[in-house]
């Protein structure tokens, strides 16, 4: 049995957040039933990242959606409000990601929906928080990143050296990782007194929490702001040698360790005898060295010298290589999926195990209203 198995899940989201919030809630056993606009659906139907669709949606929309029923409802329709709100009733968990006073509209507002049901947990999620002058600013990942000050944080160079986003919405999948985490705090509440709850979070929160390491120690020395390393910069705050390194034919990166003992294993008597403080104010110099001698060799060789003394280093993967590790094929983080359409398609697991093994999914993204009329038959709607 599935840690959620038996409760219920209403998606009212769209894009990434909410609905990575409910993907992750259909991993773990709930059941979610996806309310869709009759005309498109998820707008994320057709948000595309690539050129690859299945059924006519985007491949954006297949990765966040599967293991969901759809359900198509026009709010504007009062017999399909009222489909929603009867489904309301009968739910444990809606998830909500629209702006703010969007679901005022409908009386689908935690308030309102609290009065369907007392004990629904009723998570919702913003762009920058429901007050304050950003409320109404359109809740976009690569905006979140800019106003968060993580983007900042990221790249080579000297103070004034262009910002680099994250290569993927983590403003969105903190957001949805977080919400999932609140909620499921507040069913385990409700299943000691009976009430529900409202759990919120916005992108601007997430991922001002994500940088809860560096922004702590901005807090409390004095308010100094950290210098990105000139080369091979992998945090803002750590000193020589942390970075990433080329080599003669890819890339290296090396964490936390001793320069002694660097010093010995790489032939460089320059980083011998380094103070703490001085790996600090001479980091970058003492990255140039590093990076010269890693230029000299492949990342294998460097590897064969490096790991058997124990020195905390890897190579730098990309997908290709890292999907066709050993490493990787035994965590068995695909599964193997057929589409609505009857298309087969690849999707990752569920990250998370329980007595040893994965939940077990089998259903692929819902195409558009694929299970309204069985809903209505099911609840009588």
């Amino acid at each position: 049995m599935k840690p959620l198995e038996g409760l219920l899940v209403l998606d009212m989201s769209i894009f990434l957040a909410g609905p990575l919030c409910a993907l992750r809630l259909g991993d773990l056993g709930a059941r979610v039933i996806k309310i869709e606009r009759p005309d498109g659906g998820d707008l994320c139907r057709q948000l595309y990242i690539c050129d690859t669709e299945i059924d006519g949606d985007s491949m954006l929309f297949h990765a966040i959606n599967r293991n969901k029923q759809s359900f198509a409802a026009d709010f504007k329709n009062p017999a399909d409000l009222q489909s929603v709100r009867a489904l309301i009733a009968r739910a444990d968990v809606l998830v909500a990601n629209f702006r703010p006073g969007v679901l005022e509209k409908f009386a689908l507002d935690y308030p309102s929906v609290r009065k369907i049901n007392p004990g629904i947990v009723y998570g919702s999620i913003s762009g920058y928080g429901n007050v304050g002058p950003w409320k109404h600013k359109p809740g976009q990942d690569l905006l979140a990143q800019a106003l968060s000050g993580l983007m900042w944080l990221s790249g080579d160079g000297p103070a004034d050296a262009p910002p680099v986003p994250m290569g993927l919405a983590v403003a969105d999948m903190f957001a949805g990782h977080f919400l999932a985490q609140g909620i499921l705090a507040a069913l385990v509440r409700r299943s000691k007194t009976g009430e529900g709850a409202l759990v919120e979070t916005s992108l601007l929160e997430s991922l001002i929490d994500f940088q809860f390491e560096v922004l702590t120690t901005h807090l409390n020395d004095g308010g100094k702001l950290p210098q990105r390393s000139e080369i091979g910069n992998a945090h803002a705050y750590l000193a020589a040698p942390y970075g990433v390194y080329r080599t003669s034919d890819g890339w290296l990166a090396v964490a936390m360790n001793p320069l002694d003992r660097l010093a010995d294993l790489l032939d460089l008597p320059a980083l011998r005898g380094i103070s703490r403080q001085d790996t600090f104010r001479r980091r970058d110099q003492i990255k140039r060295i590093l990076a010269d001698r890693f230029r000299s060799n492949t990342t294998a060789h460097w590897l064969a010298i490096l790991e058997p003394a124990d020195v905390w280093c890897s190579q730098v993967l990309d997908w290709s290589k890292l999907l066709s590790h050993e490493a990787f094929g035994v965590l068995q983080m695909t599964r193997e999926l057929i589409s609505g359409g009857g298309t087969p398609m690849r999707s990752l697991a569920c990250p998370i195990r329980f007595d040893g093994q994965r939940p077990v999914f089998d259903a692929a993204a819902p195409r558009l209203g694929r299970h309204t009329q069985q809903i209505i038959e099911e609840f009588g709607l």
